[in-house]
C-alpha cells in the first residue's frame, strides 16, 4: 500500500485536481502526505537590491497552504514551501524531495497557457528521482480508483518499473489491459503471458492484445488505443525505447506528456 505521498502544488486551476486526487489516494490507503508548494517568480527588485519572496509568491503561497489544510483535514499531512523561483532551483530542490516518497503526484505541462512552473519539471523528476510519477492531464475530471488501467508493455526495465509500481494503484480495478509492443507477435504474445501471470499473483484480472510496430506513430497508437478500450491510467515506462527504432530514448515520453488525454503513472 501507498504510505508516504508527494503532491505538487502552485496557483494554477488544476493545482487543486492534483491535491484531491493525492487526497483520495492517502485516504484510501492511510497514508501521509506532503504538499510541495513550488512555482516560477522572480525577486522583487528595489534599487540594486534583490528581495525574496515577491509578494505576488506569498499571496500564492499562503493560499496554496490554505486550500492544503482545508482539503487534508483528518489526515497525516505536511505543507512545505519550496521557496525558490527558478526553473532550475524549484526542479532541483523538488527533484530531490521527490526521492523519499512512494509515489509522487504532478500535473501535465500546458504549453498554450501561462505556466507557473517549469515546463520540464515532471521530465526531470520522472529521469532523476527514481520514483513514479502519477501525472494528472491539465483537462477533464478524473478520480481514483482506475478501473481500466492499459500497461503499455515492451518488456525494458522501465516497463517493469511501471507494472511493479502500478499496483499501488490497479489492485482494485475491474480489469487491467495488456497492450504489448514488439516487431515480433509471438514474443509480444509469451511477453504478455508473463506479465498476466505477475498481475494474477496480486489478484489483478487483465487480459491481453498485442501491437505490432511498423512506423512512427507509435505514441498515438497508444493513446488511441488507451481511449478506444475506456481506459483510465496507461501505465509505462519513461525515457525507455518503446517506440525503438522509430522513437530516440525519451522521445516517446515527451510526445506522451505533451499529447496524454488520461492520467498516466510512468518509471523510470
Amino acid at each position: 500500500m501507498l504510505k508516504n505521498l508527494m503532491v505538487h502544488l502552485d496557483q494554477s486551476p488544476r493545482s487543486e485536481t492534483r491535491l484531491k486526487i493525492a487526497v483520495a489516494l492517502a485516504k484510501a490507503n492511510g497514508a501521509r502526505l506532503v504538499g510541495m508548494f513550488g512555482q516560477r517568480s522572480r525577486a522583487k527588485q528595489v534599487g540594486s537590491i534583490a528581495n525574496w519572496p515577491p509578494e505576488e509568491y506569498i499571496s500564492a503561497r499562503d493560499a496554496s497552504k490554505q486550500l492544503f489544510m482545508q482539503e487534508t483535514r483528518g489526515l497525516r499531512c505536511e505543507w512545505v514551501d519550496v521557496n525558490r523561483g527558478s526553473d532550475s532551483e524549484i526542479q532541483a530542490v523538488f527533484t530531490q524531495n521527490a526521492r523519499y516518497f512512494d509515489l509522487i503526484v504532478m500535473g501535465q505541462h500546458n504549453e498554450s497557457s501561462d505556466s507557473y512552473c517549469p515546463p520540464e519539471l515532471v521530465e526531470e523528476v520522472l529521469a532523476n528521482s527514481g520514483r513514479p510519477v502519477l501525472i494528472i492531464p491539465y483537462v477533464g475530471d478524473f478520480s481514483i480508483p482506475f478501473k481500466r488501467p492499459l500497461i503499455a508493455w515492451n518488456a525494458s526495465p522501465e516497463a517493469s518499473h511501471a507494472l511493479n509500481d502500478s499496483f499501488y494503484l490497479i489492485n482494485s480495478c475491474e480489469q487491467a489491459i495488456i497492450l504489448a509492443f514488439d516487431s515480433s507477435i509471438e514474443r509480444a504474445e509469451k511477453s504478455c503471458e508473463e506479465v498476466s501471470t505477475q498481475l494474477a499473483c496480486h489478484g489483478v484480472k487483465s487480459r491481453a492484445d498485442v501491437m505490432v510496430i511498423e512506423d512512427i506513430g507509435v505514441m498515438d497508437m497508444l493513446l488511441n488505443n488507451a481511449c478506444d478500450q475506456g481506459a483510465d491510467l496507461l501505465v509505462m515506462g519513461a525515457h525507455s525505447q518503446l517506440g525503438f527504432p522509430f522513437f530516440s530514448r525519451g522521445a516517446g515520453t515527451r510526445h506522451i506528456l505533451r499529447t496524454m488525454v488520461l492520467p498516466v503513472l510512468m518509471s523510470s
